[in-house]
């Protein structure tokens, strides 16, 4: 009665969970430019967009839970890894607007 509820509730909402983070993690990799995958140090563009793109097909289509773990793993490789350097490189780590002295509650003056 347990592994029903727990094979009809949680397993598929899981299962979208992993979906999704590799829909947006796909997204991501084929909106990043090719050259910053070299400038950054990491594998190529071509080689990510198919490792998430696999993940994504397995994930809708097959439903394997050992495939969908490993594509789970690959999807979190690129999002702790990857996606950072590729945003340093491009530019988007860069803090927009204020200046390097403000803090939480606005600039810091010195205690003038």
């Amino acid at each position: 009665m347990l592994m029903d509820g727990f094979d009809l509730g949680v397993l598929p909402l899981l299962g979208f969970a992993m979906l999704l983070l590799a829909v947006v993690a796909f997204v991501l990799a084929v909106v990043a430019r090719e050259d910053a995958y070299r400038a950054a140090g990491k594998q190529t563009k071509t080689f990510w967009l198919v490792i998430l793109g696999i993940t994504v097909l397995v994930d809708y289509f097959l439903g394997m839970l050992f495939l969908q773990v490993a594509g789970l793993v690959a999807t979190i490789v690129f999002f702790v890894d990857v996606r950072p350097a590729l945003k340093q490189v491009s530019g988007g780590g860069k803090r927009r607007g204020g200046s390097s002295s403000d803090g939480p509650y606005g600039p810091y003056n010195g205690g003038r």
